[in-house]
């Protein structure tokens, strides 16, 4: 039972341990390249404030400690009193929140076209320098240093790059084991993070004693239950690099982990809302909390890293899963068996992530909160239904053709206030009768809708206005001229009131069409119904730019569609970029597609 938990211990830090040694070794090599906030000068900045005496071998002949590369079945012995001391240094350096900056930085390089040696057909169509050959790669100037990250790399391990088996990948290869290790390592930093979560501040008995059960459940959830998933998650992908350091595999253990990701995800995520509302009280209403929370979030262990950073982690971690497993499928050889399995381990992150039961749900409680506040005028609208949901609300102005004056030379129509509710498949437009309550006078179906847009000035009338029509059948039943405040605004209601299908725009666009793509640079939370979350790196076609900076753009991964601000995001200039961007995901919409016709 001792040996057994010997080895327990040995492969759940192995990846740890293994990273700890490589960064250490580019540490002592000088790496002096940065990319914005890099890793690579926050450690640098911490090893000057506490020197140790570590050197990037790790050796330990005192304790006997002698770490080997995890290739060639060979197995780590360390006296366990060096090894928490080698470990605690590592862990204290890189958190998963700083690893998700550095790393989606780097991806946003790559989608560029700006990363050195990133795709061979794109690099090459810009007339750019071939990749140095693996044999020749130094420590400062390898794939890693070329990224300007400390990250360490699959080809930086001592037992891959002393194998005389790295000429013998390809590019396209190399850059196939490189995804696959940054999905184990990326894991490794996540569960230090959730560690920190769990054992920091929610296991904290001065917090414990602040909260009362039902608040600290609120709060915190099934964070243990995800962090326990995740290490046996990460056991398994450990055992499998220690198997074969040069020719691992890791999607059919990513696939064999989704159900229990699923299990331990869903009702994390159906708690969001009770979360958020929670900690926002607790800091308002509890006296303790706010002081309490200060002290632990000051606390060296967690970087001063605020409570709210760790509660997001489980939501990043799973839509980051998904992308690196996007980039392990755009780079595995089509046809091939490589490619079967990453496509089914996609599919069922897409799954766990999209959580469509708890969008319903929060759709119906939507649904029953306006229902206490909107009142129908004569027949009553059965306004709750599975099928509907809101797309977008808000007020605007009438504008009173009836009613005119004449002020000097100007013409003068009066204007008052209009809401519009606009559901899938209705639009209600109605009246306030105070703050929150609202009296429709006309409704109609969304597919008996029409617009003209007034894009020039109409009659003098300065502002930005449409006409709108409703009709039941051929009839007219309602029509009436708006306007809006802004440029944006305007076209925001056209196409929501007459949204093409995002997914035809995608798949009618063929490889070797140049569409305009933006990427997302500063995540943005979408605060209206028709906008648009967008996480860094994000890749979207830019369909409406307006003129008051803001972008309607349909994201390519999920063919999601909405508005957001340009400001968050940078045109991609590079047109091989752009097509590279394209064609990868074609292909993952094709294997995607093809299974699930497969499996109906």
């Amino acid at each position: 039972a001792r040996s057994s938990m010997a080895e327990h211990e040995r492969r759940r830090f192995s990846a740890s341990e293994l990273i700890s040694r490589l960064q250490l070794s580019q540490r002592k090599n000088s790496f002096t390249l940065k990319l914005g906030k890099s890793l690579s000068a926050r450690v640098a900045s911490r090893d000057r404030q506490n020197p140790s005496n570590f050197s990037p071998d790790c050796e330990c002949p005192a304790s006997g400690l002698s770490i080997t590369a995890v290739g060639c079945v060979r197995h780590y012995v360390f006296d366990s009193k060096c090894y928490n001391q080698f470990s605690k240094r590592w862990f204290l350096s890189i958190l998963y929140q700083e690893y998700s900056d550095v790393a989606i930085n780097r991806e946003i390089l790559r989608q560029q076209g700006e990363e050195p040696g990133a795709e061979e057909e794109g690099l090459r169509e810009e007339g750019a320098g071939e990749t140095p050959s693996p044999s020749n790669l130094s420590p400062s100037s390898s794939f890693c240093s070329s990224r300007g990250s400390a990250f360490s790399l699959w080809q930086d391990i001592p037992d891959v790059r002393t194998s005389g088996q790295l000429d013998n990948f390809s590019n396209v290869e190399r850059k196939l084991q490189e995804a696959k290790f940054e999905l184990v390592t990326s894991e490794a930093s996540y569960i230090r993070s959730l560690t920190i979560a769990v054992d920091h501040f929610m296991l904290s008995q001065e917090l414990g004693e602040c909260l009362g059960a039902q608040d600290r459940q609120w709060l915190f959830s099934k964070l243990p239950e995800v962090k326990d998933v995740s290490e046996r998650f990460l056991q398994d992908l450990e055992h499998r690099l220690e198997e074969d350091i040069l020719r691992f595999d890791v999607s059919d253990i990513v696939l064999a982990h989704c159900p229990a990701l699923r299990r331990v995800y869903l009702p994390y995520v159906t708690n969001q809302a009770y979360q958020e509302q929670t900690y926002q009280r607790m800091l308002q209403e509890n006296a303790r909390f706010p002081g309490i929370l200060a002290r632990l979030e000051e606390d060296p262990i967690c970087q001063r890293l605020p409570l709210a950073s760790f509660l997001i982690l489980p939501f990043q971690r799973i839509t980051r899963l998904k992308m690196l497993v996007e980039n392990i499928l755009k780079r595995t050889t089509p046809g091939s068996r490589d490619e079967d399995t990453a496509t089914k381990a996609f599919n069922e992150l897409k799954k766990v992530e999209c959580n469509s039961s708890v969008q319903s749900m929060k759709r119906m409680e939507e649904l029953i909160h306006l229902n206490k506040k909107i009142h129908f005028e004569g027949k009553i609208f059965p306004l709750i239904s599975q099928s509907r949901w809101l797309v977008k609300h808000g007020e605007l102005l009438e504008v009173d053709t009836q009613t005119m004056s004449i002020s000097g030379s100007k013409l003068k129509l009066p204007t008052r206030p209009v809401y519009l509710h606009l559901f899938n498949d209705c639009l209600l437009l109605s009246k306030r009768k105070d703050t929150w309550k609202f009296m429709v006078f006309v409704h109609a179906k969304i597919g008996q809708l029409k617009v003209k847009d007034l894009s020039q000035k109409l009659q003098g009338i300065s502002g930005f206005i449409f006409h709108l029509q409703l009709c039941e059948g051929r009839q007219l039943k309602h029509q009436i001229l708006l306007k809006a405040h802004t440029e944006s605004g305007k076209q925001r209601w056209i196409t929501a009131m007459f949204p093409s299908d995002p997914l035809e725009d995608i798949e009618q666009a063929t490889e070797n069409d140049d569409l305009s793509q933006v990427q997302c640079i500063k995540s943005y939370q979408a605060q209206e119904h028709d906008e648009l979350t967008l996480e860094k790196a994000d890749i979207l076609q830019a369909k409406t730019i307006t003129s008051d900076g803001w972008v309607e753009g349909i994201r390519l991964s999920d063919g999601e569609r909405g508005w957001f601000p340009k400001t968050n995001v940078e045109e991609i200039t590079s047109r091989s970029a752009r097509l590279r961007n394209l064609r990868e995901n074609i292909r993952v919409k094709c294997v995607t597609q093809k299974l699930e016709e497969e499996l109906f």
